[in-house]
Order: C-alpha cells, then sequence, then structure tokens
C-alpha cells in the first residue's frame, strides 16, 4: 500500500481521534510530521508528542489537549497544500486564521513554523495546513 499524501493522512488520523476523545493517536513518523507535530505543541494545540523508533518504521505518537470540560482544543484542522496543488505564500501574504485565533503551520526554509513565528522571522514557504 502506497501513502500518496502522508500528511493529509496525518491530519485525519488527529481529526477522527479529536473527533471520539481519544487521548493519544499514533502514525508512521517522518521528519515533516515531527515538524508540524512541533509547531501544533509549541502553539498550544497537543499536549505532547513522542517519537518512538521501531522497525520498519518508526512511530510518532500525539497526545492530543482537551479543555477541562473536555472540549476540543482542535476544532478543525485542514490540508493546504497537497502533492497535486502546491500551495506557497510569502511572508507579507500569509493568511491569518480566525483573526489569529487558529494557526496556519507552513514549510519554510528554517524548518516548519507557524504562520506567527513565519511573520516574526520574515520566511514564507509551503502552507502544509491550518488548524482552529
Amino acid at each position: 500500500m502506497s501513502m500518496t499524501d502522508p500528511i493529509a493522512d496525518m491530519l485525519t488520523r488527529i481529526r477522527n481521534a479529536n473527533a471520539v476523545g481519544k487521548k493519544t493517536v499514533s502514525m508512521p513518523s517522518t521528519k515533516v510530521k515531527l515538524g508540524i507535530a512541533e509547531a501544533l505543541k509549541r502553539e498550544g494545540f497537543i499536549t505532547d508528542f513522542e517519537f518512538v523508533e521501531s522497525s520498519p518504521q518508526n512511530t510518532l505518537v500525539i497526545s492530543l489537549k482537551y479543555g477541562p470540560e473536555g472540549e476540543k482544543v482542535i476544532q478543525k484542522i485542514v490540508r493546504g497544500s497537497s502533492p497535486g496543488r502546491r500551495l506557497y505564500t510569502d511572508v507579507d501574504s500569509i493568511p491569518e486564521v480566525l483573526n489569529g485565533l487558529g494557526i496556519s503551520i507552513i514549510s519554510t526554509d528554517k524548518g516548519i513554523l507557524s504562520d506567527r513565528e513565519a511573520r516574526l522571522q520574515r520566511v514564507g514557504g509551503e502552507v502544509l495546513c491550518s488548524v482552529w
């Protein structure tokens, strides 16, 4: 089985686990997925993530975050760029998600950053996904 869009797969796994209120979700790990997990953690959308070395493929385990009443911190997570339609932005046209309540995660030459971090570092790049 080949996977054409591993990032979309990651977002779907997060979306599905979030929908049923699971504490953690695991998936095959890649550098890009680790970068996305790091950005989500820095921006407070997930509690934590863990890189588990295993054979044949390393695993990424993400701990989802919920509010005190069990409300979902991630309301929606959508794919920006896709393998068939790449979505690039320069620093001046980085989209603001829900007037700054949400974030875009952008793959830049300085690593995978949230839209806020990309603006601070004055870099644009490929819009991987948006979260709110």
